[in-house]
C-alpha cells in the first residue's frame, strides 16, 4: 500500500454524526441494554462452533465409514468457518462481543485460528486500515486485490480485467486458503515496514513467532484425521481441507463485497493537501450499502454483516443490535440528506457487485 501522509477528514460539518451518536446512545440508555453480545450472541456462538467441532469429531473417530460422509462433513465445516467468522470471530476481534477485554481478545485470536488467520493483522486491515480509509485507492487494502482483480475505478486497467466479472467468483473462495498459508507472513511484513506493529505495542519478532506457532497447531490439528482415519488417503484429506476452505472464503467474500464494491458506492480520492471531502461518518454513508435488512434469518446467519452501514458507523456495538439501531441511522441520514444505501435483497446486492466488476473492467 502507499507510504502517502495520514489522510484528515472534513470536520467542519459532523452535525449527522453528533446527533445520530446521541440518539444512538439515548437508545441504549433508555432500554438499559447493553452494546454488547448478550444471550442471543452466545447461544449463536455455542452453535456455530458445535456446528464446526461436532463434523470435525465425526471424522477423526471415524464414525460414519464412508468417503461421501467424510466429504460432506468437510462442507459443513466450511458453512461452519465463514459462521464463526461472521457470527463470532469478527465481533470478538471488534472488541463488541463483551465488556471484557481479555475475553474479545482470546475468542477473537482462537476463532480467526480456526480460519487459518491471525488475530492482530486482520485486526490492522480491519479495523484501523478499512473501517477508517473505506474505499480510498491506496490506503483500503479491501479494494486492493492481487493485479488480475479490479475493485475500484482510480488503478490502472488491465485488459484481463475485461473477464474479471467472471472469474473473479472463482478466486473469492480462495481468501481463508492464503490465509491458512503465506497472506499472514506478507501482511506482518508491510505492517512492520509502516511503523503499525510498533503502534499495537508489538515487535515483528515476537508477532512472527506466534503467526508461526499457530499455523503449526492450526495445521497440525487439521492433519489429525489423516494421520488417525487409516481408510482416509491423502489426496482424500486434501480435498475435504480445500473445499472446506473454499467454502468459507466463498460465502466471506460474498458477504463482504457487496458492502463496498457495488455501483450504488462512492470511491472518494483525497485533494492534493490530502483531505477527504466528508466528515468521516459521511464518509462511510457514502462508501457502504446494506442488503437483505428485512429478512432476520439471513441476519442471523451472517452476523448481522447485512447491515453495514450500522457497523461502520459503530463497529464497537454487537451486530445484534444493529436492526434495532437501523431505524435511527436511517431517520437520521434522511433529516440531514445524508446517503442511506440499501438493496432490498441480497441477490439484488450480488447483482451490484457483478455489475461493478463489469464496468471497472471496461472503464
Amino acid at each position: 500500500m502507499s507510504n502517502q501522509p495520514i489522510l484528515r477528514f472534513n470536520n467542519s460539518n459532523r452535525q449527522f454524526y453528533t446527533e445520530l451518536k446521541k440518539r444512538v446512545d439515548s437508545y441504549f440508555k433508555e432500554n438499559q441494554v447493553s452494546k454488547n453480545g448478550n444471550l442471543n450472541m452466545y447461544l449463536k456462538t455455542v452453535f456455530m462452533f458445535a456446528a464446526y467441532l461436532v463434523p470435525y469429531l465425526l471424522i477423526v473417530f471415524n464414525v460414519f465409514d464412508s468417503k461421501l460422509i467424510w466429504f460432506l462433513l468437510a462442507v459443513m465445516m466450511g458453512f461452519s468457518m465463514a459462521g464463526i467468522g461472521l457470527c463470532v470471530m469478527h465481533d470478538a476481534n471488534h472488541g463488541s462481543y463483551s465488556k471484557n477485554v481479555t475475553l474479545n481478545r482470546i475468542l477473537g485470536y482462537i476463532s480467526i485460528s480456526l480460519l487459518g488467520g491471525y488475530s492482530l493483522n486482520w485486526r490492522i486491515q480491519h479495523n484501523v486500515i478499512h473501517h477508517t480509509y473505506t474505499n480510498v485507492f491506496e490506503h483500503d487494502e479491501d479494494i486492493a486485490p492481487p493485479g488480475f482483480m479490479r475493485f475500484e475505478p482510480h488503478s490502472e486497467r488491465k485488459w484481463v480485467h475485461r473477464l474479471q466479472f467472471i472469474y473473479a467468483w472463482f478466486f473469492y473462495g480462495l481468501m481463508t486458503l492464503m490465509w491458512s498459508t503465506t497472506k499472514d507472513f506478507k501482511q506482518l511484513n508491510r505492517y512492520n515496514k509502516r511503523g503499525l506493529l510498533k503502534s499495537s505495542n508489538t515487535t515483528f519478532g515476537i508477532e512472527l513467532f506466534f503467526i508461526i506457532l499457530s499455523k503449526l497447531i492450526y495445521h497440525g490439528y487439521m492433519l489429525v484425521p489423516y494421520f488417525l482415519v487409516k481408510e482416509l488417503t491423502f489426496l482424500q484429506w486434501l480435498a475435504g481441507f480445500v473445499m472446506l476452505h473454499y467454502i468459507a472464503g466463498l460465502i466471506l467474500a460474498l458477504i463482504f463485497q457487496p458492502a463496498h464494491v457495488v455501483s450504488e458506492t462512492e470511491f472518494p480520492l483525497p485533494n492534493d493537501e490530502g483531505q477527504l471531502e466528508n466528515h468521516w461518518a459521511e464518509h462511510q454513508m457514502r462508501t457502504t450499502m446494506n442488503f437483505a435488512t428485512g429478512d432476520p434469518i439471513f441476519s442471523w446467519l451472517v452476523g448481522g454483516l447485512n447491515h453495514q452501514v450500522e457497523h461502520h458507523l459503530f463497529p464497537t456495538i454487537c451486530h445484534v443490535h444493529y436492526p434495532k439501531i437501523s431505524k435511527i441511522v436511517k431517520q437520521t441520514a434522511e433529516e440531514f440528506n445524508v446517503p442511506y444505501l440499501s438493496r432490498k435483497t441480497f441477490v439484488g446486492a450480488l447483482w451490484s457487485h457483478q455489475i461493478m466488476l463489469w464496468r471497472l473492467g471496461r472503464a
